[in-house]
């Protein structure tokens, strides 16, 4: 373990850390942002084959995910960290070079590859640099970085794709996130084999190769919750077009971020000081809140309103379960929670995007977000008697 773990939380080697994840994710959002418009105008592709690309991306991300837990305990975390980090910057290169539709597709899926491998490593990397005693807390602000990609990213695509090409956007993307690895060099990782228990060698792979058992309860939680965000992810901008509310899409999610990002750090503390029951429980009934009245809301007032509650909820329950979920793990198991967290995550917006399009489709916006408010309420049930009876 670091030196600087025992020191303040703004240690050097925490920034480092954060600074590259959002760097990342400023890539990622923004890419996602701009790509469907080079495929459109300049590859003459369609709608449909723009969609394509998302797709492949997330398929990749989900199915590898469940191995990257594996794959950090085969080759350790720093060598994982460099590899998967080397590689995602090559592809962010190679859009550069995808001058046509099968190569960006080709290029799409196997950039989801080592999205998920790095996304997965650099959890238990930057989980070293934290203070045992304020864990809540930094990985609330880790969280955050991810959330301020949510906002830079697209802001910045679609800033520059105006008076830009998409060769350039791209380019000034790929360098972005080159320079983030650059951080990587410098922050000082350690494999902690020394803390692994001795095994002896076993001749087949089994699910606890996969997933993190003491982690699964917490996973299962945040699918549920994720399975309910995705109908903000992806609902919200047509959502609001059925409201006459289109123009202020952008201000929801400006609201939103703000929201989000608002009190986590007081969240992250209260978590810490007082144990994850004094965050979650709320968080779940404001998030709840915020669907069931936004699954009402006709004007922009009620869309704002909205956009707190849901900002404050999901904002603050996110980072508290992935907390959980690395705190419930042996130290030697934090990759294979890490990972056994975002597969139930990723899934439940997977399953989201697709079922609540059906249930959009056939009973309409305001009983699909009504559905996903009781749904969310209901997960203080799960969390109460599933996930809370066991110690951290």
């Amino acid at each position: 373990m670091s030196v600087e773990n025992t020191l303040s939380l703004w240690n050097k080697s925490f920034i480092l850390c954060l600074t590259n994840n959002l760097f990342l994710f400023i890539f990622y959002f923004a890419q996602t942002t701009v790509l469907p418009v080079y495929i459109v105008n300049d590859l003459n592709g369609s709608l449909t084959q723009a969609g394509l690309a998302m797709t492949l991306f997330m398929v990749s991300s989900i199915a590898v995910r469940p191995f990257s837990g594996l794959i950090i305990e085969k080759f350790g975390r720093k060598k994982t960290l460099f590899i998967a980090e080397g590689l995602f910057c090559l592809f962010s290169v190679a859009y550069l070079f995808a001058d046509n539709l099968t190569a960006l597709l080709v290029i799409r899926f196997l950039h989801g590859i080592w999205f998920s491998i790095l996304t997965t490593v650099v959890v238990p990397i930057v989980n070293d640099f934290i203070p045992e005693q304020r864990k809540g807390e930094g990985m609330g602000y880790f969280v955050m970085s991810i959330n301020l990609g949510i906002v830079l990213g697209p802001l910045i695509g679609l800033t520059l794709i105006q008076p830009l090409s998409y060769l350039s956007v791209a380019a000034i993307l790929a360098a972005i996130v080159c320079l983030g690895y650059v951080f990587c060099f410098m922050i000082p990782v350690q494999n902690e084999q020394h803390q692994r228990p001795v095994v002896t060698e076993k001749k087949s792979l089994s699910i606890n190769d996969f997933i993190e058992q003491k982690s699964l309860s917490v996973a299962v939680l945040a699918m549920i919750v994720s399975f309910s965000y995705a109908s903000i992810m992806s609902f919200i901008s047509t959502f609001t077009a059925s409201k006459n509310l289109l123009s202020y899409a952008s201000l929801f999610f400006i609201v939103f971020a703000v929201s989000m990002m608002s009190l986590r750090p007081l969240t992250g503390k209260l978590y810490d000081n007082k144990g994850p029951h004094y965050v979650i429980y709320p968080a779940l009934i404001l998030f709840s809140i915020g669907l069931a009245v936004l699954s009402q809301i006709n004007t922009l007032t009620g869309l704002m309103i909205a956009a707190v509650f849901i900002g404050i909820g999901f904002g603050s329950v996110q980072p508290c379960l992935q907390t959980l979920a690395i705190q419930r793990a042996p130290k030697h198991r934090i990759g294979h929670a890490t990972s056994t967290f975002f597969t139930f995550y990723d899934i439940g917006i997977a399953l989201g995007s697709i079922l609540l399009g059906v249930i959009i489709a056939a009973q309409g916006y305001s009983f699909a977000y009504l559905l996903c408010a009781l749904l969310t309420a209901g997960s203080l049930l799960f969390y109460r008697y599933i996930v809370a009876p066991k110690a951290i």
